[in-house]
């Protein structure tokens, strides 16, 4: 892969992060669950042995939540690019709900490019304290 197609792919990758932050405090739940490849998996922080496979099922979850307003912070982000089509990445979180102390986590994301575009694959969170 040449540097300038690496860089592409990590620049992608990390807006990805960032869009997902975004919407999500916006409970876009449809946009945040296009981010996502059709068969990707995601990890809530607050759930890590629970993972919710397929958009479809993602959606649901996101809409089975309560109401609340968030501000996701994300940072420390390094997307590693493993090939043309598949890369890796971790990011550092911070979560603001207004109801609670904030959550201080990390992501570690698998990217897969889709006909639409890098997506994830697989989006992992952790929380640490």
């Amino acid at each position: 892969m040449k540097n300038k197609d690496r860089r592409a792919a990590e620049a992608d990758c990390a807006r990805l992060i960032a869009l997902y932050a975004n919407l999500n405090d916006e409970a876009r739940w449809e946009e945040v669950v296009a981010l996502y490849a059709e068969d990707g998996v995601m990890v809530r922080p607050t759930a890590p042995n629970a993972p919710v496979a397929g958009r479809e099922a993602i959606l649901e979850a996101f809409k089975a939540r309560p109401p609340r307003t968030t501000r996701h912070i994300c940072s420390n982000v390094v997307i590693d690019v493993e090939s043309d089509t598949t890369a890796r990445g971790t990011s550092a979180m911070l979560l603001f709900t207004g109801e609670a102390a904030p959550l201080v986590g990390s992501f570690h994301d698998r990217f897969v490019l889709t006909d639409d575009g890098w997506r994830f694959a697989e989006r992992r969170g952790s929380l640490i304290f």
